[in-house]
């Protein structure tokens, strides 16, 4: 020992045969160093003394025997432990108290354990899967039926709609015409191709038309103005023989007066009324 560690250096007594501890090239005797800079307890409030074993956690101290579970009274020493609000914990206590359980499962999910989250609610890692083929979504795009998710493949094999044009899946969207299903940009007219989905139209043999052209390819023409009887809206045609007409349309030849409903002669193409045909 050297001259400068034979005296306490704050008592300034004899530390010959005395235990010591030296703190910044200082000796001090046992008293004197526990009362200047033990650090005092968190549980018990007392000093831990240089002759104990101090445990230490976020700046706070702790006696060997003190350090504890807050709930169970279990020693954390050399165990996982989790803190909340300052307060330590065992796993297990924490768990049961603050822990998210698994909303497949409904066990716990355990403090370190990975967890995944997903609309509000927590999985274990292994227990997040495609309700389907079993593997694991992770962070994968997901579809969810029912309150069960499904990787977006085994969705779409099982449970998607196919477009009846194309036969790829409809994600989003889409349109029903008698129980088939079309992508919007796939339901357009036969002919001319104008999507179909926000327009009037007409179907024939499996086939949809806008009414521009179903009205070339199919309609009858008016005998008096010559355009396309196409019927829709509930509009009224007169058929007589081997013509059609409007019926805005049905008008005497000579006098113009309507013929809906009111007795007519012909004369050659013409339709007449009873007094100009008579004439």
């Amino acid at each position: 020992m050297t001259s400068s560690h034979t005296d306490c250096h704050f008592c300034l007594q004899s530390l010959r045969g005395r235990k010591y501890a030296l703190r910044e090239e200082n000796a001090y005797c046992v008293p004197c160093y526990d009362s200047l800079y033990a650090n005092p307890c968190e549980e018990c409030k007392q000093p831990i003394e240089c002759n104990s074993k101090d445990l230490s956690y976020k700046g706070r101290h702790w006696h060997e025997g003190c350090f504890r579970c807050a709930k169970c009274s279990r020693s954390l020493v050399e165990k996982p432990f989790a803190a909340k609000d300052e307060v330590l914990l065992c796993t297990e206590c924490y768990s049961d108290e603050y822990s998210s359980k698994c909303f497949h499962c409904q066990k716990t999910i355990m403090p370190g354990s990975r967890k995944m989250e997903f609309k509000g609610s927590s999985w274990h890692e292994s227990c997040f899967v495609c309700q389907y083929c079993r593997q694991p979504l992770g962070t994968k795009p997901l579809i969810t039926k029912d309150n069960e998710n499904y990787c977006v493949p085994c969705f779409e094999n099982h449970f998607a709609h196919h477009c009846y044009a194309c036969k790829k899946v409809i994600t989003s969207g889409g349109v029903t015409y008698h129980d088939q299903t079309w992508h919007k940009e796939c339901f357009v007219c036969a002919v001319c191709k104008t999507q179909l989905s926000r327009q009037r139209f007409i179907s024939k043999d499996d086939y949809s038309y806008c009414v521009e052209c179903f009205s070339k390819l199919y309609a009858k023409k008016c005998a008096a103005c010559k355009k396309p009887i196409t019927a829709l809206g509930g509009a009224k045609y007169i058929s007589f023989e081997e013509h059609q007409w409007h019926g805005e349309c049905f008008n005497c030849a000579k006098c113009s007066e309507s013929l809906v409903g009111q007795e007519f002669l012909t004369r050659q193409d013409d339709i007449l009324c009873h007094k100009c045909g008579s004439a």
